[in-house]
């Protein structure tokens, strides 16, 4: 894949606001397939387009593509040759560098940085009034991705109705519905009770409206009032959240992507369907490369 089929796929990735790591050589020592450049994106699952190593080096970017996903902090992996002289297996990460031992290379050690590339959160506007508008223009700087008039996801950041009494409970009641973190209406408190008690959905659902949306701090001009409703979106995602959802830190010891240890060569790596793997007895083994599978198969064959 070339650099600008790489460009194009990113593009077409953020467009469609898939997350994925752009993984890129940035040093390499001889003897090995790559040179500094070399870059290829990882996807969530663990595919990988493009070329950062041969298949035991891409072992252990998909495994640290995945944490680096988890995690959304930006890593340089450090690939050495032989068997890890600590025998733990895990690395751990000091000042954003992970070192990794890779049995399979050939004498050689690479060094790529793993960049997570992740959507915005996206803000959901109903309505054409001065607050919809202001709202916009208040997270677009703030660097939402805001979206009008579109189906509610369960990945959004908020759904905001600013729509002056115009289908509002539908749209209210689909965002509930779906899970969206934050769902606000701007409204007076007594429209917004009455909107509430209308809504067609359980009690639990019915309290989970924000109405009026934003925080109260005397907000009265739209700007203000859009101010005070992203104020109230971020607080629901950062200041009430999980302090491991707060601070996510390099440790890679927490629960994250699940990982195996290949049988034949000892490497830890990331057990999904796209790492090379084996049904043994109801149980699926996972390998580092198919080279490992293979000779793993003719073991007990």
């Amino acid at each position: 894949m070339s650099k600008s089929d790489l460009v194009h796929r990113m593009e077409r990735l953020l467009a469609d606001r898939q997350p994925f790591v752009t993984a890129t050589v940035v040093r390499a020592a001889k003897p090995t397939s790559v040179r500094p450049g070399d870059a290829a994106i990882v996807l969530a699952d663990g595919t990988i387009d493009g070329f950062v190593g041969g298949v035991c080096a891409q072992a252990s970017v998909r495994l640290h593509a995945a944490r680096v996903l988890e995690t959304g902090d930006a890593v340089l992996l450090r690939l050495l040759p032989g068997l890890d002289p600590e025998g733990d297996g895990d690395p751990c990460a000091h000042d954003g560098i992970i070192v990794a031992h890779n049995p399979c290379l050939s004498g050689g050690a690479l060094e790529i940085f793993l960049e997570p590339q992740l959507a915005a959160p996206r803000i959901v506007i109903t309505g054409e009034t001065p607050i919809a508008r202001s709202l916009e223009a208040v997270a677009n700087a703030a660097g939402y991705d805001v979206a009008r008039d579109v189906e509610p996801l369960a990945s959004d950041a908020a759904v905001v109705v600013a729509s002056h009494g115009v289908d509002e409970e539908d749209i209210l009641k689909r965002a509930l519905e779906t899970g969206v973190g934050y769902v606000g209406l701007v409204a007076s408190r007594k429209r917004g009770d009455a909107v509430r008690d209308s809504l067609d959905v359980d009690d639990v659902l019915r309290a989970q409206l924000h109405s009026p949306a934003g925080l109260d701090i005397g907000a009265r001009t739209p700007a203000d009032i859009a101010v005070s409703i992203l104020a109230e979106i971020v607080a629901g995602r950062t200041a009430h959240a999980p302090v491991e959802e707060r601070a996510p830190t390099l440790s890679i010891a927490h629960t994250g992507p699940a990982t195996a240890t290949d049988p034949v060569c000892g490497m830890q790596v990331l057990a999904a369907d796209t790492t090379p793997h084996l049904d043994v007895d109801g149980e699926r083994l996972y390998f580092c490369c198919t080279g490992c599978r293979d000779a793993f198969a003719a073991r007990i064959a």
